[in-house]
């Protein structure tokens, strides 16, 4: 009885501390988005403890998660996600990446989504090297939207 005891006293522990866990890493899991004062669509979304913007979207609505990052030129896309969305590589080209150089395929998303704020055709890449399941969000999404940061927050507005 007391190794039962002990069985569910780990599990919920488990169940507890790995939900806290995700929360410090990605605090935006739920966004919401409101219309500003001038009718444009904006989401707020809160810096993780690492100091980095992860949020939970959605590529040709399905549910991904994005680690946002201005220092890419387009948006990155680990290959195991990649298969799992059913994406299809594309032509082959080099990219530099922060442990060298790799060899990426091009491919185009139907859409990309954070909240309400979504893009039709956005250029990717799906990038073997990359390990995880977050793909990185680059600037060939985040041109096309305006984004201000402000303390722990940073602001999208489309």
């Amino acid at each position: 009885m007391q190794a039962l005891a002990w069985l569910v006293f780990l599990a919920i522990g488990v169940f507890f501390f790995g939900d806290l866990l995700e929360q410090h890493a990605n605090p935006n899991q739920s966004v919401n988005t409101h219309l500003n004062t001038q009718g444009q669509r904006e989401v707020v979304l809160e810096r993780n403890r690492y100091g980095h913007y992860v949020v939970n979207g959605k590529i040709n609505d399905r549910e991904v998660t994005f680690f946002l990052d201005t220092g890419a030129t387009g948006v990155a896309i680990p290959e195991r996600v990649a298969q799992r969305l059913g994406l299809r590589r594309g032509a082959p080209f080099i990219t530099q990446t922060a442990n060298g150089r790799a060899t990426s395929y091009a491919v185009t998303l139907d859409q990309v989504s954070v909240g309400d704020i979504a893009l039709e055709d956005v250029a990717a890449s799906i990038t073997p090297g990359l390990e995880g399941e977050q793909i990185l969000l680059g600037m060939s999404f985040l041109r096309h939207i305006e984004f201000t940061q402000r303390g722990n927050r940073l602001i999208l507005r489309q």
